[in-house]
């Protein structure tokens, strides 16, 4: 019979054997069910991380897009504004920055057609227009809680300031 490590002969050295094999195999289960939790709990936050990360970089997304438009339609007031009024325009005179009557439909924008909207929308947001005498205003609001408003108080290019919030 072989000699154990004990300097035993026969099966106590073989059993030995077998209990230092099987504490080995326990000890590495361990070690890999910790490994695998680990694993798991890292695998978890990175996607929770990179689930928030993706709804903010939508809202951000949208509140840029939604600017776009507010934007493109005050341009569009201000085209109208300096259109003269035999074309369908408003018909300002040199200095006279009177924006009253201006609605959606003046610009070519459809009211009404987009679900939820009661005046101008798309898919970004819905829209509405104020007109008071040398001044428009317009705001959309967004179903991510942005809120953007362009103001047009002339003419110029330098005449559109906008603001954008998150409720």
């Amino acid at each position: 019979l072989p000699v154990g490590r004990h300097g035993c002969r026969g099966s106590l050295g073989r059993f030995s054997q077998r209990r230092s094999l099987f504490f080995s195999l326990t000890h590495m289960g361990q070690q890999q069910l910790l490994l695998l939790v680990l694993g798991i709990v890292i695998v978890g936050l990175a996607v929770v991380v990179g689930i928030q990360a993706f709804g903010e970089n939508q809202t951000k997304a949208n509140a840029d897009a939604m600017v776009n438009d507010g934007v493109r339609i005050a341009s569009d007031a201000q085209a109208w504004k300096l259109k003269p009024q035999a074309f369908g325009g408003g018909g300002a005179l040199v200095g006279e920055e009177n924006f009253t009557g201006l609605s959606f439909a003046q610009l070519g924008y459809a009211e009404g057609t987009q679900a939820g909207c009661a005046t101008y929308g798309n898919l970004n947001g819905c829209y509405t227009l104020v007109a008071t005498g040398t001044e428009v205003t317009i705001t959309g609001t967004s179903a991510q809680g942005n809120i953007v408003t362009v103001v047009v108080d002339g003419t110029d290019p330098d005449d559109i300031a906008t603001t954008v919030t998150n409720s």
